[in-house]
């Protein structure tokens, strides 16, 4: 089952979520945080590269080496 996540002002949310519910569709409020949370991770899953850096070469990137 697929899901979308639709961000719009409160009325229109009202509209949106008894028309999901009409459709047969379930509705799950998010609040503000838990929708960053969500773009943060997606963000981050789109640039992953599956490499992994040794401690050595974050701690030197840290410190302006």
């Amino acid at each position: 089952m697929g899901a979308i996540i639709v961000k719009a002002d409160r009325k229109s949310n009202k509209i949106l979520s008894e028309l999901a519910r009409r459709l047969g569709g379930s509705v799950i409020n998010l609040e503000d945080e838990q929708y960053e949370e969500i773009a943060l991770g997606t963000a981050m899953d789109a640039v992953k590269t599956g490499e992994l850096v040794d401690r050595e070469s974050i701690m030197q990137k840290l410190s302006g080496k």
